[in-house]
C-alpha cells in the first residue's frame, strides 16, 4: 500500500486507504466528501481545525 503523507488530499487519502476516514471522522474532520477534501492537504487541513499534524499522521499510521 502506498504511504499517506501529510502533503497528500483527504481525498487522495481516502483513495489510499479508506480505512484512514474513521481516524479523521474520530478528529473532527467531517466533511470528507466536501470540495476541500479534494482540494487542500491534509496538513492544511489539521491546521484549519487545529490539530497538530504529527499527531493525526501518528494515528492514520496507526490503520
Amino acid at each position: 500500500m502506498a504511504e499517506i503523507t501529510k502533503d497528500m488530499t483527504i481525498g487522495e487519502i481516502l483513495r489510499t486507504n479508506p480505512a484512514v476516514a474513521g481516524v479523521l471522522l474520530e478528529a473532527g474532520m467531517h466533511c470528507l466528501g466536501c470540495p476541500s477534501a479534494q482540494a487542500e492537504s491534509l496538513e492544511d487541513a489539521a491546521m484549519v481545525h487545529g490539530m497538530d499534524i504529527n499527531e493525526l499522521m501518528a494515528k492514520i499510521a496507526a490503520v
